[in-house]
Formats: structure tokens, sequence, C-alpha cells
């Protein structure tokens, strides 16, 4: 047997503030999400999940501080997951199940290194 290791899905998607998901839609991607979350923790496989706001504040190497969050090539870090899985292969085929994905965003899948103490 495998030794499971910690990975974490990072989810990106580009924002659009000028569409308001209807109520139906709204309730759909909740739905959605849950499915995708309960089935990996069904299977024990679930250690934390966060999505993002839309609020902060970027601090840069001189220490200068601006409002807003990031959007690289019109995309931003939504949320994530950390999970447990045997392989990275076994972590990227959970995360072929994310709703990111039906929404256009993506999903990148990193394994997660302890740190030293």
């Amino acid at each position: 047997m495998k030794t499971e290791q910690t990975f974490m899905m990072v989810f990106r998607y580009s924002p659009n503030p000028e569409y308001q998901p209807t109520p139906q839609e709204i309730k759909q991607m909740k739905e959605d999400w849950g499915s995708f979350i309960g089935n990996i923790a069904i299977k024990e496989k679930l250690e934390s999940t966060h999505q993002l706001g839309f609020n902060g504040k970027q601090i840069s190497a001189d220490l200068n501080v601006s409002d807003g969050i990031l959007i690289l090539e019109s995309k931003t870090i939504s949320g994530n997951m950390i999970v447990k899985a045997n392989s990275l292969d076994e972590a990227v085929t959970m995360a072929k199940d994310s709703p990111i994905l039906k929404m256009g965003g993506s999903v990148e899948v990193r394994n997660i290194i302890p740190m030293e103490n």
C-alpha cells in the first residue's frame, strides 16, 4: 500500500463583474460544489477547502501596498482544496470533477511539501 501524500487544488477562473447569475444558477452551483466536496470527503480524502473573496490587498517586494486582488491573464484564484491521495495522478483524477471546469475555469494540482522545523 502506498503512503498517502497531500496535494493542493488551486481553482482559477475569469471573473465577470457584469454577469450576475440567476438564483437558479446560484443554487445549481452550490449543489455542484457540495457534491464535489462531499464526494471527496466521504472517501476520507478531504483535508480542507476555502473559497476566496474579492476584497484584498497586494504587497510587493518594496512593501508597497495596493488595493485589489491579482488578476493575471484575466484569471484569478477563487479558492483551494487540500486533499490526500496516493499519487499526483489520483489527485488530478479527483480534480477533473471540479465544478470550476464547467465555469470555464481551471484547476492546478500541486504536491505540498511539509515545512521542516
